[in-house]
């Protein structure tokens, strides 16, 4: 669960703003000044800092000095919430590296708002950090730097809005794709019009070249599960390097492979498995792909609709067996998200 960080001398306000938090589904710490507030960032090492400014003991500007000069905290992103609306303030307040300003009295959306934000922005900047650590290590793997070279000039980067599709089913390709930061799914269409979901993708994942190594039009579509950043790679380059670099299309070659050995699992599961070992499979998958590993429990913003076409399953089938599941107290379930609480019993359902 998001941590964050209430640095906030005034009793009422602190309450009243870890109350709308914690309804928001974060944990929440509080501190009354800021030299508390610095011992619970060194102790809790949040995920976001709420700060008052004018406070007792060590204000807010001291505080944000503490925490930009310590190297484990200073990328944690820092919201001042004052009651000084002066320009020099908020001059003062940025120029020390504030990432934002609440002046009070706030409403609890303008809260909100400025909270998932700022997370959205640092998981935006870790989840690039890490796709471009995976292409680093792929072209470390296949010992060529020259194709890293090669595909980093070439790399021409979209971004996609939440359920963009980046490809259709029966196109045909003039691109690989790499994910930088976000989530995309592959999906197929039957003649009912239902949907299955074929492959989840996640930041630092290739995706598209089943086409471009066949030579065949897409047979599957491709849409974003959140806002995403994809890399687009020129298709001559792209075959230029498989067609020149044997390590480079021996590594293309074994994610086709898996790709096979893992579609024909999800066929004899969708094919033999009851409803409830189905979607607790589907979890299971999500949990895998997605999950960080500071993650106590796993928690995935995903709707109903995308969970059932990832499980083979009608949305209402899928609700009702989330519903036990829940009561089970095997996940929490509300709107928008999905909180595994015993990844052990949903891996060992029974059939």
């Amino acid at each position: 669960m998001t941590k964050i960080l209430l640095v906030e001398d005034n009793n009422e306000i602190r309450e009243n703003t870890t109350e709308i938090l914690e309804l928001a589904g974060y944990h929440v710490t509080t501190a009354v000044n800021g030299k508390e507030g610095y011992e619970m960032a060194q102790k809790e090492t949040p995920d976001l800092i709420v700060c008052d400014i004018m406070m007792p003991v060590l204000d807010g500007y001291g505080l944000l000095h503490l925490i930009n000069k310590n190297e484990g905290l200073k990328t944690i992103p820092f919201i001042f919430l004052t009651a000084k609306t002066e320009r020099s303030d908020f001059r003062k307040g940025m120029e020390m590296g504030a990432d934002d300003y609440l002046t009070k009295p706030f409403t609890d959306i303008e809260l909100l708002n400025a909270v998932e934000s700022r997370l959205k922005k640092i998981k935006f900047q870790n989840e690039r950090a890490k796709a471009s650590q995976h292409l680093d290590d792929f072209f470390n793997e296949v010992k060529n730097e020259d194709a890293l070279e090669k595909l980093t000039r070439s790399n021409v980067v979209n971004h996609y809005k939440k359920k963009h599709r980046v490809y259709s089913e029966g196109n045909h390709p003039h691109s690989l794709y790499y994910l930088n930061s976000g989530k995309i799914r592959t999906y197929k269409i039957n003649e009912n019009g239902k949907e299955l979901t074929i492959n989840l993708y996640n930041a630092g994942e290739f995706f598209g070249y089943h086409a471009l190594l066949e030579n065949t039009a897409y047979k599957e579509t491709a849409e974003t599960l959140e806002e995403s950043e994809v890399g687009i790679i020129d298709r001559a380059d792209f075959e230029i390097l498989i067609n020149n670099n044997k390590e480079v299309a021996q590594k293309f070659i074994k994610l086709l492979v898996n790709n096979v050995t893992e579609k024909e699992e999800q066929l004899i599961n969708l094919a033999y498995n009851s409803l409830r070992k189905r979607v607790a499979d589907a979890i299971i998958t999500l949990l895998r792909k997605y999950k960080d590993e500071d993650q106590p429990h796993f928690l995935i913003r995903l709707s109903r609709e995308d969970l059932a076409h990832i499980a083979g399953t009608t949305t209402e089938s899928l609700i009702r067996t989330l519903s036990d599941f829940k009561s089970e107290k095997l996940i929490e379930a509300e709107a928008g998200y999905i909180k595994v609480l015993n990844e052990q019993k949903l891996l060992s359902m029974l059939n």
